[in-house]
């Protein structure tokens, strides 16, 4: 009788003898988000972590990067709208009105506040100016930003904020014009097309705006323009990428300059304004608190410009913008009751409506543009 033996199965991993001891294979545990090559939390963690005390570990990187996101556009639109109210209410309700001065204050605290953001803080890495040539340049810029923000006040005197909002929704439009002068730059046709309802809407805004001001509406159009001219000039002066900066450190060295060439202006044209200022402390000591908390918002305004451009893009940027312009009308006339029109809440729409068409003009050129580079590039190797 024959005995009936086990029946054996041969797999192709059992044929291997150096597998036939099953070793057990050690799986690393998955790294957090923050630990992985390309999901590094930003590098504002440390100082912006003091804001948000909620922030636990770091397996809530993402959820930690949504909120810090959502804190930052927040902290723009409360400094944007911030600062052009508290300039409002000083030069225009409470009587302080030294427009050149409190520009002045703004920009000492542009210059210590940057300093401290960048030195102590580290929220960017430090850039030196290299050469006289490029500190030159910044001195150049300093003095196109002195102008435009000294316009910027001074038409608060005169203009309400939503008519001062209208104005500047029309940067674009001066900006395409620098371009086209300065550089020879020529911008799409649908670009040009679209600057049509913006200078079509300044223009009914105008003529049906019950509290205008000539002078208040000469100053605002040279504030918008000389903020046209300094990003145009911008581009071409610091171009190369030795003198390249960003905006923290270019508001760090451009603010000093600026306070010293403002000095002069506002002594001559606004008198003894420290024995004036101080007078004004004493007997209301408020004021005091209000110019601190003033310049302290003005420089937050372009923290958090360049703080929403790092977490998002340039382009969030510019649609915040026209947003805010409009949030700003609004919550300026909810507050200050100044009257408004039909008319002149139509032309505003209209301006703001062609911005919102520049941009997507300009976005599609940029695109169209670069495809076509692009496309071109086999063409001239293969030829060669």
């Amino acid at each position: 009788m024959v005995e009936p033996h086990a029946k054996t199965w041969t797999t192709r991993r059992g044929s291997n003898p150096r597998l036939e001891s099953d070793p057990v294979i050690d799986i690393p545990s998955t790294p957090p988000a923050d630990a992985r090559p390309g999901n590094k939390l930003p590098s504002t963690t440390p100082f912006l972590s003091f804001f948000l005390p909620f922030y636990s570990s770091a397996s809530d990187g993402f959820a930690y990067a949504n909120l810090t996101t959502v804190f930052i556009i927040g902290a723009w639109y409360f400094s944007n709208i911030g600062v052009l109210l508290l300039n409002k209410y000083l030069l225009s309700v409470y009587g302080y009105r030294y427009p050149i001065f409190l520009t002045m204050i703004h920009m000492i605290s542009c210059s210590l506040y940057s300093f401290t953001a960048i030195r102590w803080l580290r929220l960017v890495p430090l850039q030196s100016v290299s050469s006289r040539k490029q500190l030159l340049k910044i001195a150049a810029l300093s003095g196109i930003f002195c102008f435009s923000v000294v316009c910027g006040n001074t038409s608060l005197r005169y203009l309400p904020i939503s008519f001062n909002q209208a104005i500047g929704a029309t940067t674009p439009f001066f900006t395409a014009v620098f371009s086209l002068i300065i550089t020879c730059h020529r911008e799409s046709a649908a670009v040009y097309l679209a600057l049509l309802p913006v200078v079509l809407g300044i223009v009914l805004a105008s003529n049906s705006e019950p509290l205008f001001h000539l002078f208040g509406f000469l100053v605002c159009l040279g504030s918008t323009a000389g903020r046209a001219l300094k990003s145009v000039v911008q581009g071409i002066l610091l171009t190369s990428e030795g003198e390249k900066l960003n905006s923290m450190n270019l508001l760090m060295y451009m603010s000093p300059i600026a306070a010293v060439m403002l000095l002069p202006i506002t002594l001559w044209m606004e008198g003894n304004i420290a024995a004036t200022t101080a007078a004004k402390a004493a007997d209301d000591p408020r004021l005091l608190f209000f110019l601190f908390v003033n310049a302290t918002v003005a420089y937050l305004v372009n923290l958090t410009n360049f703080l929403v451009t790092k977490h998002t893009s340039a382009l969030t940027l510019q649609v915040l913008g026209n947003a805010k312009a409009a949030v700003a009308a609004v919550v300026s006339v909810l507050i200050f009751r100044n009257p408004v029109t039909v008319m002149g809440m139509t032309g505003f729409g209209i301006t703001i409506f062609g911005v919102v068409l520049y941009s997507e003009a300009k976005k599609r050129s940029k695109s169209s543009s670069s495809t076509s580079s692009s496309s071109s590039s086999p063409n001239s190797s293969s030829s060669s």
